[in-house]
Order: structure tokens, then C-alpha cells, then sequence
């Protein structure tokens, strides 16, 4: 074979695409071969990123939005060198393989967010680009630039139709991130056809409103004009970049190119050999000719990157140590070896004082403790930092060019806060945390879903947690919400009753590298507890004896939150029979072993009642069904807290009476 044409190497995405998609019987080959000339000149041209190392500090990220494409990805990465054998790809879509029907980037090498609900891997690139941004003002030091990469995102049509990209984009626009670079892939063509019925929007006008740098009319099969459109990206010195590229979905297919029959199901037999005739692809199935695979081959291209980078970085490190072994700190994710002793003597210091405060005040409380000893901390609130108590006397925003910026105003957009914060998670250097309050979580639910999915180690911080916030009513009293976020796999879940309790799930939130937290706080003032220093120690369990029976318990109260106090005094009026277990996460409690499990909620004691506010079946799991709930079942009503608790039957009396029913 003669040396390999642009459309020959774009080819061998699309047929690895084809024959993988036909063998699987599923998925979507539309995409990849309406992409591949777009992917073969960013990858083969510009990508900065070694295979060899899928996990090099300063690679570029790049960014599938259009996730159900993944065939697109993962053609890229077999090709390049990554640790994806062509096996993986006659096996994709199959149980437990390294090609799921969507990228995975716990599974994947090469794969840097899990991608596939639309919109939100175009909102975690933003968060990419930040991470960026923000390390690269705290580390680079004239001509020594050790952080320097980009980010580039793929989207289509469905990204752009999804209400995340508005808010994402507007986000990014306003922040200059001019290391963002999104390829919009303009085929006119979604699952249900072509989209001019449903999808008329002025995109690149809308994107320069938003205040990015625009590339219009881009053929995306041209890689002439393909690599122009991506120079004068590289060219935007203080803005995102949107390329719009005109794209055939399907290209190459003699039938179906153009049209949503290629969108989410395989060509079929005929049509597969109709377009290997049609683009003249004269292979096997899975088969890419040697000089194909060579020309794709970035192995040793990308070790030399890393190389001269890694020379850069020794230079950097010879002329600020410290500042070298602070970002090979913050990148490996390690936290400062002082923190743990910061923490712990700062809740004995609560423990002792016990003040008496609302526990969003608490939370406040502890990101003044904990931040100053924690410079990867990033935080910020949709719109609500005055109410959800997210700022500290450190904060300074990272629409600055401060060294030190970091806090985020997000602006009333829940979804894209949680999914940037994603981003800036994955990106690495960073444990951000976001707010809002905590009936608000249903926007930004599905972004914490996927925060739980990818294991990311984001803090997510909601406030207002009950009916307990009074008169704004039903629209902002939080009911099921609690019991939506315990059910979501992979996430804990912490309901703090006081201000001790507050900084122990911070601590454990700030040190959970495998996964997220939610972080619910109240807007009323919470009793300080009193406790020993076992009982101290033992509030990491998510679950544990507050205050015990004499001997064993007649009655057991389980209580989170501000119910705590409830139960407490609840248990005072069923004598020396009761005991009462704070319970700050279940989520964690449920981890714990068997043991510990049966020593705090021993399986002789059935009478047991559960104090929350909120829906009462999510505690059937502790009590059974021969114990109580106290707890709401229907929305709340606008009125003074006070009077709120007695009128919906969370009080004192109704636990002692239910206690007594039993």
C-alpha cells in the first residue's frame, strides 16, 4: 500500500466502527463515520497525549459528548496505541468488556469522563477547562508553563438541544476559557429525523452571544478546512472556540448516509458491503492494512511528549521545589499530611465548646476550618452563597486571574454547576464542592447520578433541608429528596444534627477519594449533643449510640438531622429503656461491618421508631414493618418552622406515642 490518504486513516474509524457496531447487532454507527474525518486531523494533528501513559498530568482531555458514538472513541484509542486490543472491539457492547455502549472512563484507558447523557460530558469539559485554567494560574511561572493543555469536546445536535449546554456554554464564555475548543457536529439529523422540526435554534449566534469565538461553515469531510478551522482556534487568545462542521451522518453509506437510519442501529449485511465498495475499503471485517495502523501508531510520539515535558517539569522543580512538589502532590490526589490533624483537633474543639447553630452555619464553620489547609478545595453555589453559607474568608473567584482563585459563582444553573464540578473532579488537582438547596437537587440530579457512576470525588453541599425552612413553602421544602439521594449507588449521603457532626462529614467527604458526598444541612439551629470521645470517634460510621438504655434497649429511636434533638427528647419521656442512634449517614452505616451493625441496632430490640423529616418508607429498611416512621408523607405548607413540625405530627409526643403503640 502507498502511503495512507487523510481519508484512508479516517476509514479505519469508520469500518472498525461498521464492524463492530453490525457484530454487537447494536449501537451507533452514524456518528463515528459522520466524525472520523474531523477525529483523524484533531487526533493524528494536534491531540497532545501519550497512550503509553493514559494518565500523563498534562494531556489534553478530550471529551465524547455525543457518547452513544462511543464506536468513535474507542476506534481512537485501539488505533493510537491505548490499552484497547482489537478484541475489545469484536467484543463490544458485550458483558465485561472494556466497550461499553457508552465511554466509561472507569474502564476505558483513554476515556476521561463517562459520557452519554447528552449535554453533560460538553459540561464536564467546561470543568476541564477550568481545572486548567486555574492550575495553570496557580503553577506556571514565566517561561516555565507545566500546565499547559487543552480540552476538546465532540457534540452533536442532542448536546446542543439539552438545557445543560446553555448553561454550560454561558458559563464558559464567561469565564474566557480559551483552552476550550467544542467541534458541533451539524448533521441535521437526530433518532427521531431530520431536526427542523424541533431544532431551529441560531447556533453559532447563540455561542457568540455567550461570548466564544466562532468558526462557521466548517466541511467537516475537508481536512483542509478541518485543520484551518482548528488554527484559528488555537488563535483565540481569551475566548472558548465553537467549530460548526457541516457533516454527512452515515458518510460513505450508498442508502442510509444522510438519514437517521444510521443514527442508532447497524447498516445491515448489504449495506455494510455496499459502503466498503462505495469508500473503497477493500478489507476484512476488523482488518486494518499495516500501513493504516502504522501511520495511526502514537506510542512513540506520545512518549517523546511526555519526555520533553518531563525535562520542562525537572527544570521547573530545580527552580521552585516547592512549588513542584505541590502540583505532584495535588495531581495524585493525596491529601496534605497535616489535614487529618487539622480536622481532629478542630472537632474535639467543637466537641468541647458545642455551640448551637444551624448546621449550614456549621458547614460554613468547618470550610473555614478545613480550607486554609486545603489549597486543592474549590467551591461555589447556584446563586445562593448568602443562603447556603459556601463562602469563606479565603474565597476569591475564578473569573480571576488571581494565583489563588477559588470559588465559583455559578448563577442559578444547578445541572451545569454539578456537572463543571464533575469535570474539575476528573481533571484532578482538585476536590471541588457546589451548593444549593436541597429541593433543587432535582436539577442536578442526574449530574450526581453520574458523579456517583464515575466515582468522582466531588462534594455536593445542599441546604434547607426539610420543612424546617418555613415559609417559602411546599416549591422549596425538600419532601423525598433525602431518600432520592441515598438511593443513588456509589453516593453517601450525610444529614449532620450538629455542628460536630457537620465538620466529621465534611472530613469524610474532603477524604473520600473514590466516589461523591452530599452534604445536607439545615437552615434552623441544631442542639449541640454531648458525647464521649468513642462516641466522637465513632460519628465516621455514619451510625452510632448517642445516648444508650440501661442495659438492653426496649426501645430504639434512629433519628437524623435536626430530628436528633426530637429523639432525644423523646427519649427522656420512654425512660431507661430507650435508646437513641444518630444515624448522619445511612449510606456509610450500611458499610460498616455486620458486627458493628448488630451492636448499634441490635436484632433482639423490634421497637424501633424512625425521626426524620421526610418520606417515611426509605426507613422501613431499620425499623421493619413492625416498627414506626415518623416522618411526612405529602408536601409541606408555608408557615414558621415552629409551627410546621407540630402540624404535619414531628414532635416529641408522636414519637413517644408511636414508641408506646408498639
Amino acid at each position: 500500500m502507498t502511503t495512507p490518504s487523510r481519508r484512508d486513516l479516517a476509514n479505519a474509524i469508520r469500518f472498525l466502527a461498521i464492524d463492530a457496531v453490525q457484530a454487537a447487532n447494536s449501537g451507533h454507527p452514524g456518528m463515528p463515520m459522520g466524525m472520523a474525518d474531523i477525529a483523524e486531523v484533531l487526533w493524528n494533528d494536534y491531540l497532545q497525549h501519550n497512550p503509553g501513559n493514559p494518565h500523563w498530568a498534562n494531556r489534553d482531555r478530550f471529551v465524547l459528548s455525543n457518547g452513544h458514538g462511543s464506536m468513535l472513541h474507542y476506534a481512537l484509542l485501539h488505533l493510537t496505541g491505548y490499552d484497547l486490543p482489537l478484541e475489545e472491539l469484536k467484543n463490544f457492547r458485550q458483558l465485561g468488556s472494556k466497550t461499553a455502549g457508552h465511554p466509561e472512563n472507569h474502564m476505558t484507558p483513554g476515556v476521561e469522563t463517562t459520557t452519554g447523557p447528552l449535554g453533560q460530558g460538553f459540561a464536564n469539559a467546561v470543568g476541564f477547562a477550568l481545572a486548567e485554567k486555574l492550575m495553570a494560574q496557580r503553577f506556571n511561572r514565566p517561561g516555565l508553563a507545566v500546565v499547559d493543555h487543552r480540552t476538546w469536546v465532540f457534540m452533536g445536535d442532542g448536546c446542543l438541544m439539552e438545557g445543560i449546554s446553555h448553561e454550560a456554554a454561558s458559563l464558559a464564555g464567561t469565564w474566557g476559557l480559551n483552552k476550550l475548543v467544542a467541534f458541533w457536529d451539524d448533521n441535521n439529523i437526530s433518532i427521531d429525523g431530520q431536526v427542523q422540526g424541533w431544532f431551529t435554534d441560531d447556533t453559532p449566534a447563540r455561542f457568540e452571544a455567550y461570548g466564544w469565538t466562532v468558526v462557521r461553515n466548517v466541511d467537516g469531510h475537508d481536512p483542509v478546512e478541518i485543520k484551518m478551522a482548528i488554527d484559528t482556534a488555537l488563535g483565540s487568545a481569551d475566548k472558548p472556540v465553537l467549530i460548526c462542521c457541516r457533516t454527512t451522518i452515515g458518510f460513505g453509506s450508498p442508502a442510509k448516509a444522510g438519514k437517521e437510519s444510521s443514527h442508532g442501529s447497524p447498516l445491515g449485511k448489504d449495506e455494510v458491503a455496499a459502503t466498503r465498495a462505495a469508500l473503497h475499503w477493500e478489507h476484512a471485517p476488523f482488518e486494518t492494512p499495516q500501513a493504516i495502523a502504522d501511520s495511526w501508531n502514537a506510542l512513540s510520539a506520545g512518549r517523546n511528549r511526555e519526555t520533553r515535558w518531563g525535562h520542562a517539569f525537572e527544570a521547573y522543580a530545580a527552580q521552585y521545589p516547592d512549588l513542584a512538589d505541590e502540583l505532584t502532590r495535588r495531581m495524585s490526589g493525596e491529601l496534605p499530611a497535616g489535614f487529618a490533624g487539622v480536622a481532629d483537633a478542630y472537632i474535639a474543639r467543637l466537641q468541647a465548646e458545642g455551640p448551637v447553630v444551624a448546621s449550614r452555619k456549621a458547614s460554613q464553620m468547618a470550610i473555614e476550618a478545613f480550607a486554609p489547609h486545603l489549597p486543592e478545595l474549590v467551591g461555589g453555589s447556584a446563586d445562593l452563597a448568602h443562603s447556603n453559607l459556601t463562602r469563606w474568608k479565603g474565597s476569591k473567584s475564578v473569573a480571576s486571574s488571581d494565583p489563588d482563585a477559588n470559588y465559583v459563582y455559578y448563577g442559578v444553573r444547578e445541572f451545569a454547576m454539578t456537572a463543571i464540578s464533575n469535570g474539575l473532579a476528573l481533571h484532578g488537582g482538585f476536590v471541588p464542592y457546589d451548593a444549593t438547596f436541597l429541593v433543587f437537587s432535582d436539577y442536578a440530579r442526574n449530574a450526581v447520578r453520574m458523579s456517583a457512576l464515575m466515582g468522582a470525588r466531588a462534594i455536593h453541599v445542599y441546604t434547607h433541608d426539610s420543612i424546617g425552612l418555613g415559609e417559602d413553602g411546599p416549591t422549596h421544602q425538600p419532601v423525598e429528596h433525602l431518600a432520592s439521594l441515598r438511593y443513588i449507588p456509589h453516593n453517601d449521603v450525610w444529614r449532620p444534627c450538629d455542628a460536630v457532626e457537620s465538620a466529621v462529614a465534611w472530613r469524610a467527604a474532603i477524604e473520600r477519594a473514590e466516589g461523591p458526598s452530599c452534604l445536607v444541612f439545615s437552615r434552623q439551629n441544631l442542639p449541640h449533643q454531648a458525647r464521649g470521645d468513642a462516641q466522637v470517634a465513632a460519628i465516621q460510621r455514619g451510625g452510632y449510640v448517642l445516648k444508650d438504655s440501661v442495659g438492653s434497649p426496649e426501645y430504639i429511636l434512629i433519628a437524623t438531622g435536626s430530628e436528633v434533638a426530637l429523639a432525644m427528647q423523646a427519649a427522656e419521656q420512654l425512660g431507661d429503656g430507650a435508646r437513641v442512634v444518630s444515624m448522619p449517614s445511612t449510606s456509610v452505616f450500611d458499610r460498616q461491618d455486620a458486627v458493628y451493625r448488630d451492636a448499634v441496632l441490635p436484632k433482639a430490640c423490634r421497637k424501633r421508631i424512625a425521626i426524620e423529616a421526610g418520606v417515611r418508607d426509605f426507613w422501613r429498611k431499620y425499623v421493619g414493618l413492625d416498627g414506626a416512621v415518623i416522618g411526612i408523607d405529602t408536601y409541606g405548607a408555608s408557615a414558621p418552622a415552629e409551627k410546621l413540625y407540630p402540624h404535619f405530627g414531628i414532635t416529641v409526643d408522636a414519637a413517644v406515642a408511636a414508641a408506646r403503640a408498639l
